[in-house]
């Protein structure tokens, strides 16, 4: 992969001094830290399968001290290291990579194939940047463990399995996360950005991420031959206005001052030039912020479809099929308020307010809020840390072309830039919310 130092010394020069000591130790991790990030890079795992990326973790957490739990939800990992009495302050890392095969042609890319459980024969790859988050992870574990005299309380470090899939946290949560092991009162954790420089810090009170729901709709009708629709109910018309209709969800019942997307990201029926098929399947993909809005798109699709169909003529028994995806639903991740806006002051303070950066929400999906959704005295946050070199943003502006995005088989961070200030900036939080008394 290729490094690139240059941005991340030029920041070290303008440092503020406060920094300068936990700066320092993070440089001396780099050389070592990249080489974790090539392997975990070279070799990603597919969600539900990260056990050699989990072993990573837990082997480099014992060497450490971490008292080490493994196979927690799945493949997942629990670090915990207590060092005297004070608050618990839970960090988190994801850890699978996803069904893409990487196309950035640099040096260590990843050549992994696998068959998915759908049978599906595939490339995989870390698109969307979750090898620094475990490498970032590694090398917090290191520094907390370097200066257990500057902090008191408990730290719970874990490695998530399953988050593109929006599993892996509820699973965890389920196998007795917050049970088995310390309740955190703060629980960190961040995410490397296509969208601004590297090394910049990006941060949003309140929700910055989406709830995502998959929605699958089974249209039927009746088939027969195309030179005689009369006889038919033809599914691929009637689908067809389901997928209009389903756009007026957003754009007519939903406040123009809520956030919401409906998308049909897929539409399959029938399979020759002149026979009207008997069914047509749709796939959605559908954004919010908040649970009424949540609610209120999922009730609108199942009605639109049912109401479409009526109109259509379809008797009770051929009314559309709308199936929502339960298990792979991931809620929208919500930044405590005043937390944030905390934190941010502090990390403005240790890395100057030229890389910190408050960020609108995205519409973008990130199962890390289930830590805290169900229990609001726990105190959350989800930082970015941006991966793109401000050469390649400026060039890219210049010439008017847009620039890979996360889930691109060409997406490549800066990834020295991203792990050493996610690193510096997990461990400062880390240490500032543990104050030793």
């Amino acid at each position: 992969m290729r490094i690139l130092w240059t941005g991340v010394a030029a920041l070290a020069l303008t440092m503020p001094a406060a920094a300068q000591s936990l700066g320092d130790q993070v440089q001396q991790q780099m050389p070592s830290l990249m080489t974790i990030y090539k392997d975990l890079h070279a070799n990603p795992e597919l969600s539900f399968m990260e056990v050699r990326s989990a072993g990573i973790l837990a082997a480099e957490a014992r060497k450490l001290g971490f008292d080490v739990t493994e196979k927690v939800g799945g493949t997942g990992v629990v670090a915990v290291m207590k060092n005297g009495p004070g608050p618990v302050v839970l960090v988190r890392a994801d850890m699978d990579g996803l069904p893409v095969t990487e196309q950035t042609g640099l040096p260590g890319a990843s050549k992994v194939r696998v068959t998915t459980k759908e049978g599906v024969e595939t490339g995989v790859m870390h698109a969307c940047g979750h090898d620094t988050h475990m490498t970032s992870w590694i090398g917090t574990a290191r520094l907390m463990a370097a200066n257990k005299d500057k902090w008191s309380g408990t730290l719970v470090m874990i490695g998530q399995p399953a988050e593109e899939r929006g599993a892996g946290a509820r699973m965890m949560l389920e196998d007795g996360l917050y049970t088995r092991f310390p309740k955190p009162q703060y629980a960190l954790a961040f995410h490397d950005a296509a969208q601004f420089p590297a090394a910049a810090i990006g941060y949003t009170p309140g929700y910055a991420l989406a709830n995502v729901d998959s929605v699958d709709i089974l249209v039927k009708g009746v088939g027969g031959h195309g030179a005689y629709p009369q006889a038919t109910k033809d599914p691929i018309v009637l689908a067809s206005r389901i997928v209009t209709a389903l756009q007026t969800l957003v754009s007519r019942e939903i406040s123009p001052l809520d956030s919401a997307v409906v998308t049909v990201g897929s539409f399959h029926a029938g399979a020759k030039h002149n026979i009207i098929p008997d069914e047509a399947r749709l796939q959605l993909t559908v954004r919010s912020y908040t649970d009424e809005v949540r609610n209120h798109l999922l009730d609108g699709i199942a009605r639109v479809a049912k109401g479409e169909a009526i109109a259509a003529g379809l008797p009770d028994d051929k009314l559309p099929v709308v199936s929502v995806e339960k298990d792979e639903f991931t809620p929208s991740t919500f930044n405590t308020p005043g937390f944030t806006e905390d934190m941010a002051a502090f990390l403005t303070t240790r890395f100057g307010d030229k890389r910190v950066i408050k960020m609108p929400p995205v519409m973008g999906g990130e199962d890390f809020g289930r830590f805290s959704r169900d229990d609001k005295d726990i105190k959350s946050l989800i930082i970015w840390v941006g991966g793109v070199p401000q050469a390649e943003l400026d060039a890219a502006k210049k010439e008017g072309r847009t620039l890979p995005s996360l889930h691109s088989p060409f997406w490549a961070p800066d990834a020295p830039a991203v792990i050493s200030t996610a690193t510096e900036a997990l461990t400062s939080m880390a240490i500032k919310l543990m104050p030793k008394g």
